[in-house]
């Protein structure tokens, strides 16, 4: 299968005014090893060498984007489809319109942490089914309705999952999502709500994984994009536009330090080649930043290959509570590496004890209520600085990727009622709560 790139187009002028389908600034797929060239397909690797493919984009498309082209979009991630590879036709796109999520400013935790300079959460908890995967889901299910695929699905650790189900039940499609049976409740319980077929797997996400490549090449699933597998090119792109955000939230500025929650290490490398195509487009100034990523120590692959000076990632097996972080081998470990190091940023790991603190340490002094990759990405800024690693007088962003309620029981046994009393106000004296 293969998506075309088209011309500029101009639309129907009746029932209503011309409108305007902008060229597709994709030209094709890249390896990221080889470097072969392919066409806008359905494919994630390399006929070549089975390295990983991506898009790959015509600079002259991308410099004539201008930041007031972006402004006029909606009030979402297809603002930046001049920047995307699919959905320039809105009649195109298979969304729930995610993004432009808040940015949070975290005055009260940074002046804990000694930061002289702003410090900013990324709170993508706002999206449609509460985390960053809505964006990757909504650019891999326009890809897959461009390909003619019927149906979607995905291996998951929980927050795709979730996203899959809900973009094929607003737009009438049938998905399949298969996740480790161990999941969280609140995200089974969110992935089955929606009515799709939801499979849980005695076995890791690795297993899982594994499993749907196989199913994915099956005659029965022939008419299925797998959105993390054969249209992963696509998918991976959505990750973008957090980077595109950030920049535009901050007045068409690069923050000098961004720290990135990790499981496949994709949303790092994204949001790096965001901002280095915002620099080639000239749509920010080339100031430098420092990209710094956060894993937990039950499963932190990426952490030990960088701690090593490794450049290959050498797989683990998964445990502790941050499950949507446990991908024991992940598949762009080794570019993570590559744009932490060029940026001269570094990797913490922190254990589960450290990771509920950070939930409750960005909640009391934010207001954001984190899944457990916030927790792992908070409690690793608060490593860095203390190692001298991130300098707190250097702005810098945080990134959110989920909704704490996905992930209570770490939580249960620790935060509850503060008091116990009576429907009384004898009981509250007693209690101490007034005098």
């Amino acid at each position: 299968m293969t998506l075309t790139a088209p011309e500029a187009t101009t639309g129907p002028t009746t029932p209503g005014p011309a409108t305007t389908v902008a060229a597709n600034p994709a030209r094709g797929l890249v390896c990221r090893n080889c470097g072969a060239t392919f066409g806008l397909i359905a494919e994630h690797a390399c006929a070549e060498c089975f390295g990983p493919l991506e898009v790959d984009y015509d600079p002259e498309l991308m410099r004539a984007v201008t930041r007031e082209q972006i402004e006029a979009g909606p009030h979402n991630i297809w603002r930046y489809a001049p920047l995307l590879p699919t959905g320039q036709d809105p009649a195109d796109r298979v969304s729930l319109d995610p993004g432009m999520t808040p940015l949070v400013r975290a005055q009260r935790l940074g002046d804990e942490l000694g930061f002289t300079a702003p410090l900013w959460v990324k709170d993508d908890s706002a999206n449609p089914t509460h985390s960053f995967k809505d964006r990757v889901v909504s650019l891999a299910a326009t890809a897959a309705k461009g390909f003619g695929y019927a149906k979607i699905a995905c291996a998951s650790t929980g927050n795709l999952a979730n996203s899959v189900a809900a973009h094929a039940a607003r737009n009438g499609l049938p998905s399949f999502v298969f996740v480790p049976s161990d999941l969280e409740p609140g995200k089974i319980v969110q992935s089955a709500v929606y009515g799709q077929a939801l499979v849980a797997v005695d076995g890791s996400y690795d297993d899982v994984n594994r499993l749907t490549s196989e199913l994915a090449e099956t005659d029965e699933f022939e008419d299925c994009a797998f959105v993390n597998q054969n249209v992963r090119p696509y998918y991976a792109e959505g990750s973008k536009t957090v980077g595109y955000e950030i920049a535009e939230q901050l007045g068409w500025r690069i923050p000098a330090q961004v720290v990135i929650p990790m499981a496949s290490g994709s949303l790092l490398t994204k949001v790096d080649k965001a901002w280095k195509e915002l620099v080639a487009a000239g749509i920010v100034e080339d100031t430098p930043w420092k990209v710094f990523g956060a894993q937990s120590a039950g499963c932190d692959p990426i952490a030990t290959a960088f701690d090593n000076g490794w450049d290959v990632v050498k797989p683990v097996k998964p445990t502790g509570i941050a499950k949507s972080l446990n991908i024991g081998n992940p598949a762009d470990g080794p570019y993570a590496l590559d744009a932490i190091r060029r940026t001269g940023g570094s990797v913490g790991r922190v254990g589960d004890d450290e990771i509920v603190a950070g939930i409750r340490d960005l909640a009391r002094t934010t207001g954001v209520f984190a899944e457990t990759a916030g927790g792992v990405t908070t409690a690793v800024l608060r490593q860095l600085v203390e190692k001298g690693l991130l300098d707190p007088a250097q702005e810098t962003v945080v990134l959110n990727t989920g909704e704490g309620l996905k992930t209570l029981d770490p939580l249960a046994p620790v935060v509850g009622p503060t008091h116990h009393v009576q429907p009384s106000l004898r009981s509250l004296r007693e209690a101490g709560l007034i005098a």
